[in-house]
């Protein structure tokens, strides 16, 4: 079976394609800059060459239907015709609390998704305008929706809820949901996969730590906590979101400065994190050549991100009554090796020890980096949030 998978963004489409009976990727690219001047689809020849193809695209039906024309074309393509794909997969940001797993989208779910845009208006109407966009483009396809609520969907009702009114919940629906959880859920699995323990009775914290991150308790196989909530900002400190802050700075923001809604929630989103107390970048790679060169926020900024992730690992340790295995996945935790440490610091009173020389310049391998007499087995695991996507969509269609 031949599965596409595509992660449809404000601006851009993301995609993979699967041969699922031999396992392995046929294609993959996006296109960036959708509805945007200097639209381009880049993507990668079975060579590891890398292509850019430039084309006015101005909106996601136009971008997918190109997508599919190189995927069948005579020149990059891997397939005679796009009629050939057998299903898609979709990534989908929210499900609230109508989706616990991945489901086969019918014109029910679709509407049950427009409901759930009040709570993610960035991210589910383009997820939407790629179902609507295969939809046209190959009719009576079938297609899944893999969301990224639904593996924390297990929380306890007294680990999701806020202290707000409970009409806050009752009318709209105000509670911690959670994101990543397609990664959460892919990174678990693998580590006890590579270490050869039962998934299903296992304390494991789960690091997926990026430009965006969040930190997810999974206890006998189900999430049991995770560090954003109703939206992406809660939790860590992010590239340029601000994670965790007191609701009263807010309020003082917006009597102080006549926030609005849009400004507050630029201000929260894109002007904070890792940009907002450095000043210098949202990237690790520009953060940390900043802190080489002695920039005392830059410092300051690698500390509060190191710092907001350790205390979620010791919280959900207390909340678990302990940690089987760590976990660091995502762009920084794959490849950034000092925060990998410096989480990982002074961590022995719950039988944490890392191997300091194996995590030493470890990038993108699936490792275990702790001592062989640490309690907990620390583990670098890269993660594949596309594959497990194509997985639910070949078991839910088989």
């Amino acid at each position: 079976m031949k599965i596409l998978v595509l992660n449809c963004g404000s601006s851009s489409v993301k995609y993979k394609l699967y041969d699922m009976d031999k396992q392995e990727v046929l294609a993959q690219g996006g296109v960036e800059k959708v509805g945007l001047e200097g639209s381009f689809l880049k993507f990668t020849l079975p060579n590891g060459e890398k292509k850019i193809l430039e084309k006015d695209l101005l909106e996601h039906t136009a971008a997918i239907e190109f997508i599919l024309s190189v995927l069948s074309g005579s020149e990059y393509g891997c397939i005679r015709s796009y009629k050939e794909i057998d299903a898609v997969g979709h990534r989908v940001v929210h499900g609230a609390e109508k989706f616990s797993s991945s489901v086969e989208i019918t014109p029910e779910v679709i509407g049950k998704l427009v409901e759930c845009i009040d709570l993610a208006p960035l991210h589910n109407p383009p997820n939407l305008k790629g179902i609507e966009a295969m939809s046209k483009l190959i009719p009576g396809i079938r297609q899944v929706a893999v969301f990224d609520t639904a593996f924390h969907q297990t929380m306890p009702d007294y680990a999701y809820m806020y202290g707000l009114p409970y009409s806050c919940y009752e009318k709209y629906g105000i509670r911690r949901y959670g994101f990543h959880g397609t990664s959460h859920r892919y990174v678990s699995k693998r580590a006890c996969e590579i270490t050869g323990v039962p998934y299903e009775k296992q304390r494991i914290i789960t690091a997926h730590i990026g430009n965006g991150g969040s930190v997810t308790a999974i206890q006998n196989g189900k999430s049991v906590d995770t560090s954003m909530g109703l939206t992406p900002v809660e939790g860590l400190l992010m590239g340029t979101r601000c994670g965790d802050v007191d609701a009263g700075a807010l309020s003082f923001l917006i009597n102080k400065e006549g926030l609005d809604y849009k400004a507050l929630s630029d201000l929260i989103n894109k002007q904070s994190g890792l940009l907002g107390i450095s000043g210098v970048s949202s990237d690790m790679r520009d953060l940390e050549a900043a802190m080489n060169a002695g920039n005392q926020r830059a410092i300051l900024a690698f500390d509060v991100y190191n710092y907001r992730i350790k205390k979620y690992v010791g919280a959900y340790a207390a909340v678990m009554g302990g940690c089987d295995i760590l976990v660091f996945t995502g762009g920084v935790g794959e490849n950034q090796w000092t925060t990998r440490r410096r989480v990982c610091e002074n961590m022995e009173y719950m039988g944490l020890k890392l191997d300091v020389e194996k995590n030493s310049g470890l990038r993108g391998e699936e490792a275990v980096i702790s001592t062989p007499d640490s309690r907990v087995t620390v583990m670098v695991v890269p993660t594949d949030e596309e594959l497990t996507i194509a997985s639910d969509t070949l078991e839910i269609l088989s």
